[in-house]
């Protein structure tokens, strides 16, 4: 059974806090795309989210201890759907340890070990 993608929404880049300045400058100034608007629940964690056109850029701070936090996003019609097709695949669901309102969402990790996120977006 086909989980039933949306889209890719976005892919998230993660850099050491001591390099955020640079990253930013990369992206908005060398690459010269459009830094947008964090989630107000999000502006304390730092980093920056980028336009990409049919796409979101975010680059998140990470310092390299625990699993990391580098993800591609795709969104679906029905999330507990979705669930229980890659449980029911054999695929650990890993839990949304840092929610956000209207983004409800959950991780999986493919057979490479790269971590997906899957999320079902409300209103919008």
């Amino acid at each position: 059974m086909a989980i039933g993608l949306r889209r890719l929404d976005h892919v998230n880049l993660t850099v050491p806090r001591a390099a955020e300045s640079a990253a930013r400058a990369f992206y908005r100034d060398l690459l010269g795309m459009t830094e947008i608007p964090k989630p107000p629940e999000l502006l304390g964690r730092g980093g920056a989210w980028f336009d990409a056109g049919a796409l979101q850029l975010h680059v998140s701070l990470e310092e390299g201890q625990g699993p990391s936090r580098r993800h591609v996003c795709f969104t679906v019609g029905d999330l507990d759907a979705a669930r229980a097709a890659f449980a029911g695949a054999g695929f650990e669901i890993l839990p949304d340890d840092r929610p956000v309102p209207g983004w409800p969402r959950f991780y999986v990790l493919d057979p490479g070990g790269n971590r997906l996120e899957i999320a079902a977006p409300t209103g919008v």
